[in-house]
Parts: C-alpha cells; sequence; structure tokens
C-alpha cells in the first residue's frame, strides 16, 4: 500500500507457473483483494470472470510448445478504478488456424470491465490490461 500524489493504492502482484491449476490460486488472491478494499459483489464477479479468462488464454495459447512459461498477474486499487494487468512471455496474441479455444475470451473480458487493452510491456511481454471502475456513490464500492 502506497500514497501516490495523496491517492493511496493498493498493488497487489503474483507470479506463478503457467498452469491450471494456478487459476484458483490467482481468484483466492484477488477475491481476498475485494474483500479488503470492499468492492462491490458485482464488480468483483467481474474481476474473477475477466482474471479466470485472461489467466486461461495464458496456458492455452501463451506456450503451445513449453510447459515452463510463466503467468503473472498484477493489480492495482485506486480510489476509483482496479486495474489488473496479465502478463506472460510467449509469442503474442494473434490469431491461430489450430487453436483449441473458441475465440470468446478477449470479447468477454471487453464486455465486463470498463475497458481493455491489449499489446506489451517495456520488457515485450503480452499483457492485457483491465480497468474497473468502482463507484463512490455505492457504499459497496469504496
Amino acid at each position: 500500500m502506497r500514497r501516490d500524489e495523496g491517492i493511496l493504492r493498493r498493488e497487489v502482484a503474483l507470479t506463478l507457473p503457467a498452469r491450471a491449476e494456478n487459476i484458483a490460486i490467482v481468484r483466492y488472491a484477488f477475491s481476498a483483494l475485494g474483500d479488503a478494499v470492499q468492492m462491490g459483489e458485482q464488480t468483483l464477479s467481474d474481476i474473477r470472470l475477466a482474471l479466470t479468462e485472461a489467466c486461461t488464454n495464458v496456458i492455452v495459447h501463451a506456450y503451445p510448445d513449453r510447459d515452463d512459461g510463466v503467468l503473472e498477474v498484477e493489480a492495482i486499487v485506486e480510489e476509483s478504478a482496479v486495474t489488473i494487468v496479465v502478463r506472460d512471455e510467449g509469442g503474442g496474441i494473434h490469431p491461430r488456424a489450430d487453436s483449441p479455444g473458441l475465440g470468446l475470451g478477449l470479447p468477454l473480458i471487453a464486455s465486463v470491465s470498463d475497458s481493455m487493452q491489449l499489446g506489451h510491456d517495456a520488457y515485450g511481454r503480452t499483457e492485457v490490461r483491465m480497468a474497473f471502475a468502482l463507484s463512490a456513490s455505492d457504499p459497496d464500492e469504496r
């Protein structure tokens, strides 16, 4: 927890092997974050769904020929929003004719988040950045 320009920020980061069983760990950790900042149940549900989809994408698509990939998840909670970033060191986001998925993960993330960005960080890692607004008028989302 830290203050940037008078704004209280909470940050959580996890780095785990990109394996299916670790999705439950990510969901559990970020559910606890939701309890700590007392966000509304709908926002927390949307975050869990988006996290599950983004982490699943890493596990299914980022490392098709490797079993030693890394899944990184970071959350930044500020007064009015939560930003979740899911990163991997795979080959990037691009269409695949042999994709084992249905191609619905990213559109689903976009529909439950207030904004979503796909790109790369300063180290060339692929990232999905999702933002979720916290309503100041809702006492459950302070």
